[in-house]
C-alpha cells in the first residue's frame, strides 16, 4: 500500500522537525522544505497528496509558492500555516486554491484531524467517482449472461480465480465481454473495494502511452504542464486492465515486464521509483502465441499476463443463450425506449437463431435496440430483424457470378444458405406469415412448410396470423 504522501514547508527548523515526527507516527510519509524554491523543486520532482506549507517563507512567500505549486500539481492539498491570523491573508490563499489554513500556535490534536479530514475528503472523491463508473458498467454485466455448457463452465472458472492475485489473460473474439468478464474479476475479488482502472492499449499514441500507464512529471515533454500519476499508481491496490494488449509496443512491453517483475516503475521524466500493488488482467482478440511467434511479442511477457487463460466462446458457439440474451435485452430497451414489447414472435426468433453474429452479443444487443426503436407493435417481429439481417446473412450480391476456384465448391451448401436466406427474407417482408411469403417466392403453402421444416424454421404457428394468412 502506497503511504500518503506529505510534505512540509517552514522556514522554522524546530517547526519542521515537529511537524515531521507528528507526522510519520501518523503513518504518513513525509518530506522537508524550508522555503518556497524548496517546495517547487519537489513537487517537479514527486507527487504529494498534501502540502502544509507556512505563509511566510524567505525567497518565496506561501502564497506565491500556492499559486506555482496549483500549476504543477492541480490536485494537491495545500493547507496554510500563519503565525497571524489575518482574515485577508486566509481568504486570499482560499482563493489561490488553499484548502483551509491554520494559525500558529496550534493544538497537536487539531492539525491531525485537519490532515486527516483533508485527505479523508478526497479519498470520498475518488470513491464517488469510481462507484458512479461501478454502477454505470454494472447495467452492462448482462452481457454474460447465459446458461449454455460452456458459460457454467466460465463462471466455475471465475469463481475459482477471483479471489486470487494471479495474473489472467483473457482470450476471445470481439464483443465477446472481455471487459465485463475482467471486472466481474475484479468485483468479486478481495480488490473489489479498490479502483479498476482501463487502457485500451490500441487506442493511445505510442508517443503517450508510457505516460500514461506511468504518469509524468512536469516539463517532462512539451504538453507535460503538470505532474500526473499514471493508471498504474492510480490502480494500486486494485486491479488494471488492459485491453488489446496485442497492441502495447515492444518497447512498452519491455517497461511493462519490468512492472510485473519488480511492481515498480518510474515516472516518464522522474528519478524515483514507485512501488505499486496492482493485479493485472490483459485481454486480446488475436492469437498472441502466433504474434510470440513472429517476434511480435515478447515471449517472457506472454508467460507473465498468461498465468491463467480464460477463453470466451463466440456467440455462434452457444446459440442456446441467444433467447435469454434477446429477451433481456428487449426488456431493457423497451425501458429506455418507452415501448410495450414484451414479446419476440416465432419468426423473429427463428432468424435471430439462424444468424452467426461476427460481433457476436455486442451485435445482438445492438440489432435488439435497433429492432425495438422500429417496431410499432407489441411484439418483436420479423420485419424489424430482417431489414437489418438480410443484408448481414450469408448470401453476397452477385452470387450467380461465383468463381470457382481450383479447390471446388460446396454447391450443397451454398444453394441451402441462398435459399434459407430467401426464405427468412420472404417471411420478413410478411411479418412472419408463411401463406404469403410462399406467395412472393412463387411456390405452394405446402412446399413453403417443407422447405421452413428441412431448416427447422418452421416452429408452432400463431393461429391468428396464420388464419389471417389463409383468408
Amino acid at each position: 500500500m502506497l503511504k500518503e504522501k506529505i510534505l512540509v514547508a517552514d522556514d522554522e527548523q524546530s517547526m519542521r522537525e515537529f511537524l515531521d515526527i507528528m507526522l510519520r507516527k501518523e503513518g504518513y510519509k513525509v518530506s522537508l522544505a524550508s522555503n518556497g524554491e524548496e517546495v517547487i523543486k519537489l513537487t517537479e520532482k514527486d507527487i504529494f497528496d498534501l502540502i502544509l506549507m507556512d505563509i511566510r517563507m524567505p525567497r518565496l512567500d506561501g502564497i506565491s509558492t500556492l499559486k506555482k505549486v496549483k500549476t504543477i500539481q492541480p490536485d494537491a492539498i495545500v493547507i496554510m500555516i500563519t503565525a497571524y491570523a489575518s482574515a485577508d491573508t486566509a481568504i486570499k490563499a482560499m482563493k489561490e486554491g488553499a484548502y483551509d489554513y491554520i494559525t500558529k500556535p496550534f493544538k497537536v490534536e487539531e492539525i491531525k484531524l485537519i490532515i486527516k479530514n483533508a485527505l479523508e475528503k478526497k479519498n470520498l472523491q475518488k470513491e464517488n467517482i469510481l462507484l458512479k463508473q461501478v454502477v454505470r458498467d454494472r447495467y452492462h454485466f448482462e452481457n454474460i449472461l447465459g446458461r449454455s455448457s460452456k458459460m457454467l463452465d466460465l463462471y466455475k472458472m471465475l469463481e475459482k480465480v477471483s479471489p486470487t492475485k494471479t495474473n489472467i489473460l483473457i482470450t476471445g473474439e470481439s464483443g465477446t465481454g472481455k471487459e465485463l468478464v475482467a471486472k466481474a474479476i475484479h468485483y468479486n475479488s478481495p480488490r473489489k473495494e479498490k479502483p479498476f482502472v482501463t487502457l485500451n492499449c490500441g487506442a493511445i499514441p505510442e508517443s503517450l502511452i508510457e505516460s500514461e500507464l506511468f504518469g509524468h512529471m512536469k516539463g517532462a515533454f512539451t504538453d507535460a504542464i503538470a505532474t500526473k500519476k499514471g493508471l498504474f499508481e492510480i490502480a494500486d491496490e486494485g486491479t488494471i486492465f488492459l485491453d488489446e494488449i496485442s497492441e502495447l509496443p515492444l518497447m512498452m512491453q519491455v517497461k511493462l515486464l519490468r512492472v510485473l517483475q519488480d511492481r515498480e516503475f518510474k515516472r516518464v521524466g522522474g528519478t524515483e521509483d514507485v512501488r505499486v500493488d496492482v493485479r493485472i488482467i490483459s485481454a486480446t482478440n488475436i492469437d498472441l502465441e502466433e504474434a510470440v511467434r513472429e517476434k511480435r511479442f515478447r515471449e517472457d511477457l506472454f508467460y507473465r499476463l498468461n498465468v491463467i487463460q480464460i477463453k470466451l466462446p463466440p456467440l455462434r458457439e452457444r446459440r442456446e443463450d441467444i433467447p435469454l440474451l434477446a429477451m433481456h435485452f428487449l426488456k431493457k430497451y423497451s425501458e429506455e425506449l418507452n415501448k410495450n414489447i414484451s414479446v419476440i414472435s416465432p419468426e423473429a426468433l427463428h432468424i435471430l437463431l439462424n444468424y452467426d453474429y461476427p460481433g457476436n452479443v455486442r451485435e445482438l444487443q445492438n440489432i435488439i435496440e435497433r429492432a425495438v426503436a422500429l417496431e410499432s407493435s407489441q411484439d418483436l417481429t420479423a420485419q424489424n430483424l430482417s431489414s437489418y439481417l438480410s443484408e448481414q446473412l450469408p448470401m453476397k450480391k452477385g452470387l450467380i457470378d461465383l468463381e470457382i476456384p481450383n479447390e471446388g465448391i460446396d454447391l450443397e451448401k451454398i444453394v441451402e444458405d441462398l435459399e434459407k436466406n430467401l426464405l427468412l427474407k420472404a417471411l420478413g417482408k410478411t411479418k412472419g406469415i408463411k401463406k404469403r411469403a410462399a406467395e412472393l417466392l412463387h411456390i405452394n403453402f405446402r412446399s413453403m412448410r417443407y422447405r421452413l421444416e428441412k431448416y427447422g424454421l418452421n416452429q408452432e404457428e400463431d393461429s391468428s396470423a396464420e388464419a389471417a394468412g389463409n383468408e
